[in-house]
């Protein structure tokens, strides 16, 4: 018994960690002023080719979401919201499993999830850049 009481005790707090982590980055991004006009940027696609990548925009909506910017966090990438939205379901989630409260289905594979998830992305990449609204 004392060997599952030391693994809850690990996964709650590798749960824990990653809550800090998000409330780190939530309190960075509400502080940070994003700007809309071209300037530094980490992202290797847009550095090495000049394109923006499915993702871009989406650190400028997250830190409009910090803010309560609902409408310049979708202006910035439409995604924004809903990934935000999941990424906290998904982290109450894995508490709630961790902690033993409830014990969750495998509904679906994490593979099968993660290319559904950049399959929606480059659908919404392609569709911004066909419509000029890529930022």
């Amino acid at each position: 018994m004392n060997w599952w009481r030391r693994a809850a005790g690990h996964r709650l707090g590798g749960w824990a960690l990653a809550g800090a982590g998000g409330v780190a980055a939530a309190s960075i991004l509400h502080v940070w002023a994003p700007s809309d006009g071209p300037g530094f940027t980490l992202c290797p696609l847009r550095l090495f080719t000049g394109l923006p990548c499915p993702g871009c925009g989406m650190t400028r909506a997250f830190a409009h979401l910090a803010k309560g910017e609902w409408s310049a966090a979708v202006h910035d990438h439409p995604l924004a919201p809903l990934l935000a939205a999941e990424l906290a379901l998904v982290w109450a989630a894995w508490g709630a499993s961790a902690s033993g409260l409830v014990r969750l289905p495998a509904l679906v594979k994490p593979e099968v999830a993660a290319l559904g998830h950049l399959a929606v992305l480059v659908a919404v990449w392609l569709g911004r850049m066909a419509t000029g609204t890529l930022v």
